[in-house]
């Protein structure tokens, strides 16, 4: 066999591509690890510090309390309350333990035994959520189980969940939250980062196997509460004004719900808002209209579920803001005031209605058929005559008439803060309005305004002129009870003059005294209003109306006014001032004396109302009742004696008609014993 001879050229040659493999080598190795350290100390430092945080560490969340939400009288509308969440370590259960456990917490907490046997069986699993807002029976339930059964692993952990002490009430308006205790719907929406707080932390050191080692290696951090909010909305004018108008929507079979709203004239705040029928914000997803909740539920699959979410959609929306709607005949104040405040009417102003009015070829009539003949201004709004405010507006002008639309707030939203108020109305501009238009937009027809939108601009009509923002938040304080925020009214422009606003004032009263608003009226105060009957142009049914009122008292000198709008009656009639006006009598009638109004009573008013209390002792008692009878009184008796001993009130004293006399029979009657 031939040697290979290596020469000393190729072995120097030989050791040089050694070295630089053995280099290249080195760089490869050395260059990798100086990759991975510039990324884990430049790139991503906290990446490693954080698993080993949560290899080392529990962070246990201590969710803080919702802010609190007050009516203005100081009632409870929304607040917090202390629930449980219930989640589990399968991995810190023991073996025999999975099973029983998965059968008794299945029970407790009513829920699924065969998901729940799953999560325990999944034995590498740290943590797994069981239930949650579980309340304290069936969380102190768990822990007595698990106590009583030697279970490691399951965690009751506190939290918070948010309700509504009052039910059925403000729902459209409070909206409500998810189960996360994030707003949803209105004010819980529109405020939610002023009601959440900042939750707190419990930090637990964990050992080598993932358990909780003891208590004095945790670290808490306390929870936070949110602020709370005091609103504008007083809980007895809402529970007045709910009532009147859920009592009217059954009465008229008020089939597209009915919206009042009642303001503080001068302010812009709002006193009350509904929309009836209204959702309980406890259970919000339980559809209230049994009509519709059996339609839906008749469906299946998919198509139950898109329905299910849209009659969700609907029931949520706040209709007083998130609507619009033909205004009608309450709109005739905005043309009047327009009208006097250019100068081109004055109330003394004269037209004539034949019944029917002709416009460029178009034929309006006056409402139900009426012939009014020679009016004045004041006579054509008591009487709310169609043909008379045609000719107003010829008068006015399409110019004027979209400016004063414009400047009192009928084209834009009115900034009210809660969520979903549309942006803008449905009107023409002067490019696009000719006579016809202008002829249906004077009376109330052919635009469409929010209910919200409608009852500022009154309130602007009666208040000297002043477009004032609404509002519904009063103030917001701080957990600790600091004052943070105080909400000022603002005005938005001056749109009429006092001197128009005056006129106005009294040419309102008219309507409620002579004209067609004599439901509003109510014995002691000054009420002015404007009724509205309006056509729903764009529904399927061709009858379907809008039967509203508005009303504002004292007229003489305004605190508040009211809107009531029924959204397609099917009742005797379908006017605003034989439906919706007495709605607002209802309303004022208990609002007025409440906000420390007094009546003023006139000679008629007192005659019909009182009546002075006859002395009836020592009469028998069926004479007795029947005398009080003859001056419209009651009689309640006390006692089983044959005479009446004495009575309260006594005789001579004024009290109102239907109110109880109480008779007392107990004893014997000494006629010496009054001398």
């Amino acid at each position: 066999m031939n040697k290979r001879i290596i020469t000393p050229q190729q072995d120097r040659h030989m050791r040089r591509r050694t070295r630089l493999v053995a280099a290249v080598l080195a760089l490869v190795c050395f260059g990798g690890l100086l990759v991975r350290l510039y990324r884990l100390q430049i790139v991503d430092p906290d990446g490693y510090a954080a698993r080993a945080a949560d290899q080392q560490l529990r962070d246990t969340r201590l969710p803080a309390a919702r802010g609190e939400i007050y009516a203005a009288d100081g009632t409870v509308l929304a607040t917090s309350e202390t629930c449980w969440t219930i989640r589990a370590s399968p991995r810190e259960l023991a073996d025999e333990l999975v099973q029983p456990a998965a059968q008794a917490l299945s029970e407790i907490l009513d829920i699924d035994y065969e998901q729940t046997l799953a999560k325990f069986s999944q034995r590498s699993s740290n943590d797994c959520l069981l239930s949650r807002r579980v309340d304290r029976q069936k969380a102190d339930a768990v822990r007595s189980w698990c106590e009583g059964n030697g279970a490691a692993g399951i965690q009751i952990r506190q939290d918070t969940k948010r309700v509504y002490p009052e039910g059925q009430f403000l729902g459209g308006v409070l909206g409500f939250t998810d189960v996360d205790n994030q707003g949803l719907w209105g004010l819980e929406l529109q405020y939610d980062d002023v009601l959440t707080g900042q939750d707190g932390r419990v930090l637990t050191a964990k050992n080598a196997w993932g358990y909780d080692m003891p208590t004095h290696y945790s670290t808490l951090v306390e929870a936070v509460p949110g602020s709370s909010l005091t609103l504008t909305i007083d809980a007895n004018i809402q529970h007045w004004l709910e009532s009147a108008l859920s009592a009217a929507v059954q009465e008229h079979k008020v089939a597209a719900r009915a919206v009042g709203i009642v303001m503080e004239v001068n302010t812009g705040a709002v006193l009350a808002m509904s929309s009836q029928p209204d959702y309980d914000p406890n259970t919000p997803r339980i559809l209230i209209d049994e009509t519709v909740r059996a339609q839906v539920n008749a469906l299946s699959g998919e198509e139950r579920s898109a329905a299910l979410q849209t009659a969700q959609q609907t029931q949520w929306r706040n209709k007083a803001i998130s609507d619009l709607y033909e205004p009608g005949s309450v709109f005739k104040l905005i043309t009047a005031s327009a009208a006097l405040d250019t100068g081109v009417c004055t109330r003394d102003s004269r037209f004539t209605c034949a019944g029917k009015i002709s416009v460029a070829g178009t034929t309006f009539r006056c409402a139900n058929g009426h012939i009014h003949g020679l009016e004045t201004f004041a006579q054509g709004l008591a009487v709310s005559c169609n043909p008379c405010f045609i000719q107003i507006g010829a008068r006015l002008g399409k110019e004027n008439f979209c400016r004063y639309f414009e400047a009192f707030g009928l084209r834009a939203a009115t900034g009210i803060d809660l969520p979903g108020e549309i942006k803008r109305s449905e009107y023409y501009t002067v490019e696009k309005m000719g006579p016809v238009e202008l002829a249906s937009c004077s009376f109330g027809q052919s635009s469409k305004v929010s209910y919200l939108q409608m009852l500022t601009a009154v309130c602007a009509v009666v208040n000297g002129g002043r477009l004032m923002q609404p509002y519904v938040v009063d103030t917001i304080t701080a957990p600790d009870g600091t004052l943070q925020q105080k909400t000022r009214p603002t005005m938005v422009r001056q749109v009429i003059s006092e001197a128009t606003s005056a006129t106005m004032r009294e040419l309102m009263e008219g309507v409620v005294g002579v004209g067609t608003g004599k439901n509003a009226a109510v014995p002691g105060y000054r009420v002015g209003g404007k009724s509205g009957t309006s056509q729903k142009l764009d529904s399927e049914n061709e009858r379907a109306r809008i039967a509203s009122f508005v009303a504002v008292a004292p007229i003489d000198d305004p605190k508040i006014a009211v809107l009531v709008c029924l959204d397609e009656p099917h009742s005797w009639t379908t006017s605003g001032g034989a439906l919706s006006a007495p709605v607002c009598a209802e309303a004022l009638a208990k609002v007025l004396p409440y906000l420390g109004i007094e009546p003023q009573y006139t000679e008629e008013e007192q005659k019909k109302l009182f009546t002075t209390v006859p002395d009836v002792t020592g009469w028998r008692t069926a004479a007795a009742e029947l005398k009080l009878r003859e001056y419209t009184l009651a009689a309640g008796v006390c006692g089983t004696g044959e005479r009446v001993t004495s009575q309260y009130p006594l005789a001579g004293t004024t009290v109102r008609r239907d109110s109880v006399i109480v008779l007392d029979t107990t004893g014997s009657y000494d006629p010496t014993a009054e001398e």
